[in-house]
């Protein structure tokens, strides 16, 4: 099976664990990756009212690395354990947590990391991961 077509992250999964279907090797990468925005949802500055965190750069860091479809299916697994009550988003719980939290001032921002693991992950399909200026620009658009 050649892996060249790939995004990265797929492409490391495969040469750690050959024998594992991709499927296997996907969730496994979607529970990674939901883990780290979840992590990187707990750095963060005081800015109001929305906090500055680290996610937006695990966002697109996952947009690339993972491919649009991976990409997208990890961010809303974020998401939906967020909507399901964990306590995984910046300021909760003390902000609230759940749905409560997610049609607050955060909830378009939230909804926006979708797009843009859709949008990064699309850019790194047409090559746009193997060369540092056009990965920066990616991450910009």
């Amino acid at each position: 099976m050649t892996t060249a077509n790939l995004p990265i992250a797929q492409r490391v999964a495969h040469l750690l664990y050959p024998t594992a279907p991709p499927i296997v090797r996907s969730m496994a990468l979607a529970l990674i990756g939901a883990a780290l925005l979840a992590i990187s949802a707990k750095i963060q500055i005081p800015f109001y009212p929305v906090p500055q965190t680290l996610q937006t750069m695990i966002v697109l860091l996952v947009g690339m690395a993972y491919g649009g479809k991976l990409g997208v299916a990890t961010v809303s697994l974020y998401l939906m354990a967020g909507a399901a009550g964990l306590p995984i988003f910046a300021g909760t719980p003390e902000k609230g947590i759940g749905w409560a939290y997610m049609i607050g001032p955060t909830g378009g921002y939230l909804l926006g990391f979708i797009f843009a693991a859709a949008a990064c992950g699309m850019l790194a399909r047409r090559g746009w991961d193997k060369n540092l200026w056009k990965v920066g620009l990616a991450m910009i658009i």
